[in-house]
Order: C-alpha cells, then structure tokens, then sequence
C-alpha cells in the first residue's frame, strides 16, 4: 500500500502529513521556527531553519506512520508565497536570510514605480500592483544590497527561487530548479497571458535571466528527492502556493467556486475558468492549480487583518483567554449594542488600499459590555470578508451563492453563521480541515495516478458543515450601513 506525503511550508512552521488513498490523515508532524526582525517592518527567515524543519518534519511523520520513504508514491509541495531566497548555483548556500512576503523594505521603491507610471504595465502582464509583497522588488534588493551578490548574479553564478523552488533545488541535491505556475505568477516578473518569465519586466527591476527557475503546471513530475535525506527517493508530483492549493484542496475547480481562508490575514479566491478578469476594485489578478494544459485565472482579494483580531483581544486587551472564549462571549449577547470594530491595525487593504487607516472601535456607550466589544471584533472579520466577496462579485460580474471556508477562525461558529447572515449565502466548511495540505496532496496524487480523477476525490470526501443565512434583509442592509459608517471614521481618523 502506498501513500501520499505533503510538505506545507508556512510563515511560521512547517508541517508534513500522511495521507492514505482514502484521504485520511495517517500521520501529521510540524516544527516552528524563528521569525527575524532586523529593523522595524523587515521580516526575514532563516534558510537553515526552513531546510532543517523541512527534512525533521517529513522524517517524523514517516516515523509516525510506521513508513519508509519507499511507501510514499508522491509528494506535494505547498508553500508561502513571494518570500524570496537567493543562493549560489555551486555551492548552495544562501546569500542572505530569505526575504519574507510581510516584509516592507522595498515600500518606497514600489512607490516610486507607481509615480513613474508603471503601475499599469505591470498589472496587465502580471495581474498585480507594484507592492513590496511580491518577489521583483525583495531580489533587486538582494542584488543591490549584498556585496558582490549583482556582479555574482550577472556572471549566472546566483539563482533565486521562492520557497518551494528552494526546497526542490535542496531536497534534490541541485538536479531539480524549478517552480510552478502559482507561484510564479506572484513573483511580479512572470506574464499570466504568455505564461513566460516577461524580458521586459526583467529589465525594469534589472534581474538576469539565469537566476529564473523553469515554470511547470502544479500538477508536474519535477523529479525526485536524492536518496540521502529519508533513504529512499521520493518523487515530487506536486508544487503549488498555499493560497491556491487551499482552493484546490476545497475542490473550486469550476469556475465562480470561491473559497476564504481565515488565518492571520484573510484570502479570498475565485476560479474563473479561462477569464483572466481585470479588477477595477483593488484585486488582483493570478494563476490557479492545474494538472498540465493552461492553468484557470484567479481573481485574489486579502483582508490584513482576520483571525489576527482575535489574538490581540486575547494578547493585548486581555480581555479573554483562549481563542475559544471569543466565541461563547460572542454568543452570551443578543447583538453588539452598535458597536463596529475597523480592525486596520497596518491600514485597509482591498477594495479600500488605504495604508493611513489605523484600528477604530466606534458605537461604544456607558452600557457597553466587554461581551459586546468581543462580538464586534468577530463581527469585523465578517464585514471585511464581505467588502471583499462585493468587490469580487462587482469585478467577475457573478453572484457568490457558496461560500468554502478554512482556516483557524473558520472553527468560531459565531464567526461562521455571521458570515453567512451578512453575504446572505452559504458558508462551507470541510470536516477535514487541512485543506492547504490537501491540495498539494491532490494535485501530487492525481499527477502520478494515485487518484484517477476529481470525481474520485470528491467521494472521499467527508460530510462538510453548512452555515445558511437567517438574517432578515432589513436587519443585514441596516448592520452593512453601519459598516460602512464606521470604515468612513477610520479613514477620517
């Protein structure tokens, strides 16, 4: 018997799980790692770290399982999206420590891109916004920042990759540079039409050719592990970013599926099929998971703040304990009394891209509880969604019925039936809740014929939770008033 592995690298751990042809989870293991602050709004990663919980991760769960590396038919790869690594093509070794997707260190030159009028040449080959969140502008740093790393660069001694191209390169002892549409797509150097690396932009944030990986669909043998590390090759048959594999590993292979992920920030995706839809609402436009062929465009909307909210009323206000208790104080009164919670603690993200808005609690009266102000905060998460799901639908000219959820807050039942009242549609959430890992996993499995087809996934697939709207239409358009009421304070402020 045979079984899929998937790696999940994420922003603060990592993560390997063993799945069996019946999709159960056989085995799971994670490992955190450091998270660097060199200066104030710079986050870095240690490549060691990542490496060193890549090959524990993976050698735990296989130990977990009872397994050797000969039982795994496949791999897939999932991983943070635009954080940056540089390394030398001989050796190995990275230049510096890995720019992570959060860090802000290259803000004023991406100003300076939309001051000089590139803006829209970037957004119609790459589908994104000149923003220190993508890729270009974190290697042109590397390259312009480090000694000798642009005269080592233009030689072709010095490759880059985002994290899982990295990975492959490691785990494969160098046999294996290459990443995936996905990924790709967010590096802000890749055309979504032509589906090429664009010498055009390649110029403009001054980056040789050399250091570029291949680009595979996500669904791709791209070679195996070196025997080294877990003592049998393990073939990799899967690469894709954790926002789309999440998409993928929800099953919205059609298009109009939509799917929201609830972690720290919140990700909003919508497949539409072979539209490659241009925004006129602040959201961005990338590629989806596929399995060969064209990849399905993405329409990407991100909220800054979702279940981060959460944390600071349990860190900073203190005013519960567990993230659990959010929810049965939320649910220990009848409404928020009138109370709105703009959680912009780093400014508003789409469809609003107001970087000067801060955090604001209005409403509040001499009556109102500790209760109330938690519900409003759960409820703030709700509203931001649903700013985002409007634009979605204004841009992609559909209406959203089915909402997917996952994530961590995607557990606050609160959270999840408001959710629904507030769009006035369904909410989805699947029993198995790992649906980052999950598509990775999919995508490795079907690839190497381990599945034969999506139908065949789709009826392995446990029984998901369903949050239908109760909410009046008056009582929905009166709290959206409100809303948009307070996000207008927050902007004043």
């Amino acid at each position: 018997m045979k079984y899929i592995l998937a790696l999940d690298q994420g922003t603060t751990s990592t993560r390997a799980i063993v799945f069996a042809k019946s999709g159960e989870i056989i085995s799971s293991a994670q490992q955190e790692f450091r998270q660097i602050y060199p200066k104030a709004g710079w986050v870095e990663h240690s490549p060691q770290d990542i490496m060193g919980s890549t090959v524990a991760v993976i050698s735990e769960a296989l130990v977990r399982a009872n397994l050797t590396a000969a039982d795994i038919a496949a791999m897939g790869i999932t991983n943070q999206r635009e954080t940056t690594l540089v390394w030398d093509k001989k050796t190995g070794k990275p230049v510096c420590n890995a720019i992570v997707w959060q860090c802000r260190r290259t803000a004023d030159f991406c100003e300076r891109l939309k001051r000089e009028g590139f803006s829209e040449k970037i957004y119609n080959k790459t589908g994104l916004v000149p923003d220190a969140y993508f890729s270009a502008t974190k290697i042109k740093w590397i390259l312009d920042n480090v000694e000798g790393a642009r005269e080592r660069a233009e030689r072709g001694e010095l490759l880059f990759g985002t994290i899982d191209t990295f990975i492959l390169w490691q785990l494969s002892k160098g046999r294996i540079f290459a990443t995936d549409y996905t990924n790709a797509s967010r590096t802000m150097l890749f055309n979504i039409h032509t589906l090429k690396w664009d010498n055009e932009l390649l110029r403009l944030f001054d980056i040789p050719s050399s250091m570029l990986p291949e680009v595979h669909p996500s669904g791709h043998i791209y070679g195996e592990t070196d025997a080294a590390f877990f003592g049998s090759p393990v073939p990799v048959c899967g690469v894709v970013g954790d926002q789309q594999s999440a998409l993928f590993g929800q099953l919205c292979t059609r298009e109009g599926d939509v799917k929201n992920t609830y972690g720290t920030g919140c990700f909003l995706l919508m497949n539409t099929g072979r539209r490659a839809v241009k925004s006129r609402n602040g959201l961005v436009t990338t590629l989806g998971a596929c399995l060969g062929g064209k990849p399905d465009y993405v329409l990407e909307g991100s909220v800054f703040v979702g279940g981060a909210v959460v944390q600071w009323l349990r860190d900073e206000l203190k005013v519960i304990s567990s993230s659990e208790e959010s929810e049965t104080q939320a649910l220990s009164v009848k409404d928020s009394g009138g109370v709105y919670v703009v959680p912009a603690f780093t400014g508003l993200g789409a469809p609003y891209w107001d970087a000067e808005a801060r955090g604001t609690i209005v409403g509040i009266t001499r009556g109102t509880s500790r209760a109330q102000i938690i519900r409003a905060a759960l409820e703030g998460i709700a509203y931001e969604v649903c700013d985002l799901v409007q634009a979605m639908e204004k841009d992609a000219e559909m209406n959203i019925t089915r909402l997917a959820v996952d994530g961590g807050a995607s557990k606050n039942e609160f959270l999840m039936q408001f959710q629904a009242d507030i769009l006035n549609c369904e909410a989805v959430r699947p029993e198995l809740a790992e649906t980052t890992a999950l598509g990775a996993a999919y995508l490795a499995g079907l690839c190497c014929g381990f599945w034969s087809s999506t139908e065949e996934i789709k009826s392995l697939s446990a029984q998901s939770k369903i949050y239908s709207p109760k909410m009046t239409e008056r009582k929905r358009l009166e709290l959206l008033d409100g809303w948009r009421k307070a996000v207008r304070q927050t902007r004043q402020n």
